[in-house]
């Protein structure tokens, strides 16, 4: 997945990049095996073999059992943040791609086309994935006291979100009034989305939600530069 770029007239969104970095160099050095020696010497106790987690610059490294080695690996459980955003930006997605399906037949200028076009491919694709995590992660039951923020289906509420009469209105509109309403709409969708990431980059804890966060902040913020040029 591509990593977030800075937006033109706005400070670059944080990402947290040093949490996943972490994580994933724990979880490789934490599989690194050492070779086997004939007399055993790289054996954990009662023959098993042994993890090698290399230390810090400067440090030496540690010999772990499998069962040290699973409870240093760090827990990305995933939490109510991770579970209100991959539900809420499916959501969110959606509407997205509602509004791209109007520009082949009311745009007038081939750039927005294209743009629309750009967010179908990107988006479309990653709906299927948010929906696959969602069946792999259920969010907890409401009666568990446990289950995510948001979960009553107040999608107006998701910044960015156009309303229902900006959407008739979008779809009324055609030719150059299309484009010009389109880019506005879009700027602000995409600007909500990226408000969105970073509430789940912030308050998550799940690394496939990170790296999803992660993904929307590229593309988007990409797509806004392009649309603040076009308008």
């Amino acid at each position: 997945m591509d990593m977030a770029k800075g937006l033109r007239g706005r400070e670059p969104l944080s990402v947290r990049p040093f949490r996943l970095a972490a994580v994933t160099a724990t979880a490789c050095l934490l599989l690194t095996l050492t070779a086997c020696q004939d007399d055993g010497a790289d054996r954990a106790d009662g023959g098993r073999a042994a993890i090698v987690a290399p230390g810090r610059p400067g440090e030496t490294s540690r010999t772990l059992t499998p069962e040290q080695a699973a409870r240093a690996k760090p827990d990305d459980s995933p939490n109510a943040a991770d579970h209100a955003y991959v539900r809420r930006m499916i959501e969110h997605h959606r509407q997205a791609l509602t509004m791209s399906a109007l520009a082949p037949e009311r745009a007038a200028a081939e750039p927005v086309k294209r743009l629309a076009e750009r967010i179908t491919a990107a988006q479309k694709p990653e709906i299927g994935a948010m929906q696959k995590w969602l069946d792999r992660h259920p969010a907890p039951s409401a009666g568990s006291g446990t289950a995510a923020p948001g979960h009553d289906h107040d999608h107006g509420s998701m910044p960015g979100m156009a309303t229902a009469q900006q959407l008739d209105e979008l779809t009324a509109a055609r030719g150059a009034d299309f484009d010009r309403l389109f880019l506005k709409l879009m700027t602000t969708h995409h600007e909500g989305a990226l408000t969105m990431a970073g509430e789940a980059l912030a308050g998550g804890n799940n690394v496939a939600v990170e790296e999803m966060a992660n993904e929307v902040v590229a593309t988007q913020s990409a797509e806004i530069h392009r649309m603040r040029t076009m308008g």
